[in-house]
């Protein structure tokens, strides 16, 4: 794949330096990992000790992170991913946009250096794509702050995080509820009492760690309320334009692994005496493959260009996490077919990529709601 227009030798010696470190350190544990649910706490240092956690989220610096999600995606593991693409990034992006000073220091700063992990707490039960469902609530504490109290699902570093970026309602609305009105993001800390959590066994993504998190009459200081009290739908929106471009670039980096595996086995594997790459249908299929996946990978490294500049907006980051996660089903479906019966095996590569891939058209907004939006 061509490299972006954007792209200098300095971005190429990175990418070059990312992949190794993603290949030392990640790879020959990510099996196990998906095995036991989750990372193991010790690689959160490693990968900070790397300089992997604390790439821009804003400006020139983000460049150096697209290169980095993308070779995290080309991991092939959608659960390791997904938990260092939510620690590094969507969960401590808000605390990066709108974080205070004292914030910063106490959240954002030690999960930069892999000592806090962090998650990020949107979705509940009935408040899934529509966040006007949302029945978490923060009420006024004697004494000063907020106590909590609801349920979070589908919680990616659940289990192990220090701490979580939650959505809650610190407003009650007279009347009929729009939209996020009166709702805000609060920093929780993960030994606060009252915060339980259970880990919820997924079809993919089984090394993120996904968890419920329930929050009994939680206590939580006035200063861990993040941004705007009452006015989370601010934040929200330009949250979410944020990780819906993450999630298209990893998704891109997942599409190339997937690729590349399909490309090797179909040369490899003999049919009649004859590669399976000597079967027109064969090729055309997985030439139609490289075509788009040429396409989405350029729009969404000229969407990370836009996102250096101030530019990006909410319709070029929501065409990019559609078309790169539906793009990554259709590569592990065919991945799997060609594989045939061994591709169906529950501890093959192929059959690992084919459960992963249908998660990321669901995470950050449903497809069927990313069509609306467009």
């Amino acid at each position: 794949m061509n490299r972006a227009f954007w792209e200098t030798e300095r971005h190429e010696e990175f990418r070059a330096r990312v992949r190794e470190a993603l290949r030392d350190s990640v790879l020959p544990h990510a099996d196990r990992w998906e095995e036991q649910g989750h990372l193991d706490p010790a690689v959160w240092k490693t990968l900070a000790a790397q300089g992997l956690l604390d790439r821009g989220h804003q400006g020139e610096a983000f460049l150096d992170s697209a290169i980095l999600l993308e070779e995290l995606g080309r991991t092939g593991y959608a659960g390791v991913r997904a938990s260092v693409g939510v620690h590094a990034y969507m969960a401590t992006s808000y605390l990066d946009l709108f974080g205070t000073p004292e914030q910063k220091a106490a959240y954002l700063e030690p999960a930069r250096r892999g000592e806090r992990l962090a998650a990020l707490a949107i979705t509940e039960a009935e408040a899934g794509s529509d966040l006007s469902r949302l029945t978490t609530r923060a009420r006024p504490r004697d004494g000063g702050g907020l106590r909590v109290d609801g349920e979070k699902l589908y919680v990616a570093n659940g289990s192990q995080a220090s701490f979580f970026v939650a959505l809650v309602r610190t407003r009650d609305e007279t009347g009929a509820r729009r939209g996020l009105t009166g709702a805000s993001l609060v920093l929780i800390d993960a030994d606060t009492p009252g915060v339980h959590r259970t880990a919820q066994r997924m079809l993919g993504w089984r090394s993120a760690d996904v968890s419920k998190v329930v929050l009994e009459d939680v206590a939580v200081p006035e200063d861990r309320v993040l941004g705007r009290r009452d006015h989370a739908l601010l934040h929200i929106v330009q949250g979410l334009d944020f990780e819906r471009l993450a999630a298209g670039l990893l998704a891109v980096g997942g599409v190339t692994h997937c690729l590349e595996l399909l490309d090797a086995h179909v040369r490899r594997r003999r049919l009649k005496d004859t590669p399976l790459y000597g079967h027109q249908a064969i090729r055309h299929a997985v030439a139609d493959l490289m075509a788009d996946h040429e396409l989405v990978a350029r729009y969404g490294r000229h969407a990370a260009w836009l996102h250096s500049r101030g530019e990006l907006d909410s319709r070029t980051a929501t065409v990019l996490k559609l078309k790169a996660t539906e793009l990554a089903v259709r590569a592990a479906h065919v991945c799997l077919q060609f594989h045939g019966a061994q591709g169906c095996l529950d501890d093959s590569t192929a059959a690992r990529l084919y459960r992963d891939a249908s998660a990321g058209t669901i995470a950050a907004g449903a497809s069927e709601l990313l069509r609306d939006l467009i």
